[in-house]
């Protein structure tokens, strides 16, 4: 009887996610022999027995994966049979260079693992580590690949003998579970006061915070990725002790809950808000307010209409929920990243317990080391796509690729300066990092470089171009060019808004010319201006691009002072349009900045720091100011978001938004849409109506704009990006206007359309660059 062996190399997500073990079992179904190993290439497989039992398996592995596995590339050969084999096995990994395996992302805890730690029987009833192969987290706790245990943050606890015996039991679904540990040989918890005086070990330290919790405490409580800062939900006082001591007076904060039911009395769920809230990433999900959110504390979410709302995705959080309904409690608590705004969230337990020190009263600890820093990921479901918009991507999705329309060279993107990431790229795939920060906080730079790291080691692979922002002072740019000396590789530059739109495409998989608009609040542009509200023409088979257009440039009079103070903004309008004070109706700011208001003027008159700007973030701000919405800020886009809110959704007027051409670049007069808003508050219009009719007239202004363009140019397709596109009724109704144009449009659906995206494009264009041979352009 003829026999036949057949190897499989498997590259993809198939590391860490009970991949051999699945192996393993179908092997045994299929009565085959052989052995599967990890290694650098992917996982190995070789297979032997009559032909039709070799078939069989091979049709098993590809359509009975584990829910968290993914196949990428499945090479498969005949290779010469062994006599002497008579069983399956795994094999130890072999570890080496070029790596090909997809590590997996953190994710839920699934529901096998739920149902042993509510079962008071079960040796793993409550305790806050219970993990199997699908479940549990892998990129906070993995070193380094070939994934195994003593690659992980769980090397140094040693498996007791009943944890033994699942590992080595291929029916077990534990069965090497690299993170497998339960309370005899596993982590376990602690609670200190501020001082780190341990006050109650394991159960107890649980029961202690959720009382603790519900006696008003601001508790810091490490989790997966890090620290969150938790405090009841319900309670006011102690929501606004949490924002004082966290320095976070108005920004919106996440809700955790226990489940969709409870999750269905506080926001207005759709079917596809459930499912992502609900699934194994468990991102924070931003849905509509219910009138039961007034259970809540009235400062979660002050300025908006939403609600960001999660499920518990850990054992801890599972058990902590739990216990805080058995107070008597509503089971709401906030759950914000542990640190100080703007700041890294902390990683070890010495470090919060200095960092937060003065922000929390209690601190929930465990001994299992998290390795690498992930913050929640944060996604509002977008209509005009049906898919998420990210508004942060992290914990959950990172470090999952975007797959590139090109193979290529490694290239680092080192990102923007705001809303930070960076992406390696390796071959056809794209790795954005994690969320990191605001690099202008100097605590962050150390997390960019913790980050490069991580995923050089996971990844293997050492970039052979470095490509940054155009900005000369960025201190991403700085970062790029003293890697690029140590290293001794090339480093260029990529205006901001042209990376917003190669990073559409690449995640888009499009190589074609594309009009795009990139739309958000800053950008240092190539006529040293700051750019945000700009129309491109971008080719990204043969990377020509030209800006063919501009919003209508606005002074920002004391330059970063007009960001954080949009009046400024709205005065400087107000300026150029040369008008006056109206007899009804008095500038909202007076009361507050009269004095500066009143010196305004000569510093417009003069250009004295007082940069000009294209910017569609600083236009929302300025028109939010003159509404009276927003004299000052808090927090990126909060004028933006007060102004979103206040719109009349039954209103169908819309302002003026015409295209100049005289100029080159051409100008969208946006201005236009000033002087509306202006003539519609000197008639004391109502506010609901003016809010509306601006969006309206905008979205009008950029879609004949792009139609005019495309058009002109032969293009089809319309590229959207920017943080502007995070707000609904642009990132919903401004494709479906261009649809109506007749123009395809690529959106973000992978990476955030916020400055997080620009690493991805940075990276993909650099990889372009190179495969072009035109790095010396």
């Amino acid at each position: 009887m003829s026999v036949t062996r057949r190897r499989y190399t498997i590259t993809g997500q198939v590391q860490g996610v009970g991949f051999r073990p699945f192996v393993f079992r179908i092997a045994l179904e299929n009565s085959v022999t052989g052995t599967v190993r990890n290694s650098p290439e992917g996982v190995i497989i070789e297979v032997q027995s009559q032909s039709a039992r070799v078939q069989a398996f091979g049709e098993d592995l590809t359509a009975k994966l584990p829910p968290l596995a993914r196949i990428v590339t499945l090479e498969q050969e005949d290779v010469a049979a062994l006599e002497d084999e008579t069983e399956f096995s795994i094999l130890h990994s072999t570890a080496g260079q070029g790596n090909s395996v997809l590590i997996s992302p953190d994710v839920a805890t699934c529901e096998d693992c739920l149902a042993d730690m509510h079962d008071p029987q079960n040796p793993r009833y409550r305790y806050p580590f219970t993990n199997c192969t699908n479940c549990g987290p892998r990129y906070t706790i993995t070193r380094s690949i070939p994934y195994d245990r003593p690659a992980t943050s769980m090397a140094c606890f040693e498996l007791c003998p009943d944890c033994r015996e699942e590992y080595e039991n291929p029916l077990d679904r534990r069965f090497h579970a690299q993170p497998n540990a339960c309370p005899e040989c596993g982590p376990h918890v602690w609670l200190t006061d501020e001082s780190g005086e341990t006050t109650a070990e394991r159960q107890e330290a649980l029961e202690r915070l959720a009382f603790e919790l519900a006696a008003g405490k601001v508790a810091a409580v490490k989790g997966l990725g890090g620290f969150h800062l938790v405090c009841d939900a319900c309670n006011e006082q102690a929501v606004q002790t949490l924002r004082t001591r966290k320095n976070r007076p108005d920004k919106p904060l996440a809700v955790m809950v226990p489940d969709t039911a409870t999750a269905r009395t506080i926001a207005a769920l759709t079917p596809e808000e459930e499912e992502q809230l609900s699934g194994i990433q468990r991102p924070i999900v931003l849905a509509a307010k219910t009138g039961h959110a007034s259970s809540l504390a009235p400062s979660i979410a002050p300025d908006t209409n939403f609600i960001g709302i999660m499920l518990p995705y850990t054992p801890l959080h599972n058990i902590l929920l739990e216990l805080y309904a058995a107070t008597g409690n509503t089971p709401a608590l906030v759950m914000t990243s542990g640190n100080m705004s703007s700041e890294p969230i902390c990683l070890g337990n010495r470090e919060a317990l200095e960092r937060l020190h003065g922000i929390a009263d209690i601190f929930l600890l465990h001994d299992r080391d998290i390795l690498i820093r992930c913050d929640d990921s944060v996604v509002r479901m977008n209509p005009a796509t049906g898919k998420p918009l990210f508004m942060r991507r992290a914990r959950g999705f990172t470090p999952s690729p975007v797959f590139l329309p090109h193979d290529g060279p490694t290239v680092l993107g080192t990102g923007p300066e705001l809303k930070c990431t960076l992406t390696l790229t390796k071959k056809d795939q794209a790795f954005p990092s994690q969320h990191i920060g605001d690099m202008e906080n100097l605590s962050v730079h150390g997390f960019h470089g913790e980050i490069l790291e991580h995923l050089e080691s996971i990844l293997q692979v050492s970039p052979e171009l470095i490509v940054h922002d155009l900005h000369p002072d960025y201190a991403t740019t700085t970062t790029a060019r003293q890697l690029a000396e140590q290293r001794g590789i090339p480093a260029r530059a990529l205006q901001h808004h042209y990376a917003h739109i190669h990073a559409v495409l690449a995640e888009n998989k499009f190589s074609g010319p594309v009009i795009g608009l990139a739309l958000d609040g800053t950008g240092y542009g190539e006529d040293k201006t700051i750019w945000g509200g700009e129309c491109l023409y971008v080719d990204n088979e043969s990377l020509e691009h030209e800006r063919m257009a501009r919003f209508a440039h606005i002074p920002l009079p004391g330059g970063e002072a007009a960001v954080r103070e949009p009046w400024r903004i709205a005065q400087a309008m107000l300026h150029g349009l040369d008008r006056k004070e109206p007899t009804n109706y008095r500038w909202p700011w007076l009361d507050e900045f009269e004095t500066q208001s009143r010196l305004l003027p000569q510093l417009l008159e003069r250009g004295i720091n007082s940069p000009l700007t294209s910017s569609c973030g600083r236009l929302f701000d300025g028109v939010a100011a003159l509404m009276g919405l927003a004299n000052a800020i808090s927090y990126e886009g909060q004028a933006a978001i007060r102004l979103e809110r206040a719109q009349d959704m039954d209103e169908c007027g819309a302002y003026d938004c015409p295209l100049t051409t005289d100029d080159q670049p051409a100008v969208l007069d946006t201005m236009q849409l000033v002087l509306g808003v202006l003539e519609d508050l000197e008639r004391n219009e109502d506010i609901g109506r003016i809010a509306r009719r601006f969006h309206l007239g905008l979205i009008n202004g950029l879609t004949n704009m792009a139609a005019a363009f495309a058009e002109v140019l032969g293009v089809e397709h319309v590229a959207l990006s920017g943080g502007v596109m995070q707000n609904l009724t642009m990132a919903s109704e401004l494709p479906l206007a261009l649809e109506m144009q007749g123009l395809q449009v690529l959106s973000h659906t992978r990476v955030s359309p916020n400055d997080g995206c620009i690493s991805l494009g940075q990276a993909a264009w650099g990889q372009r660059l190179l495969a072009l041979g035109r790095l010396d352009d």
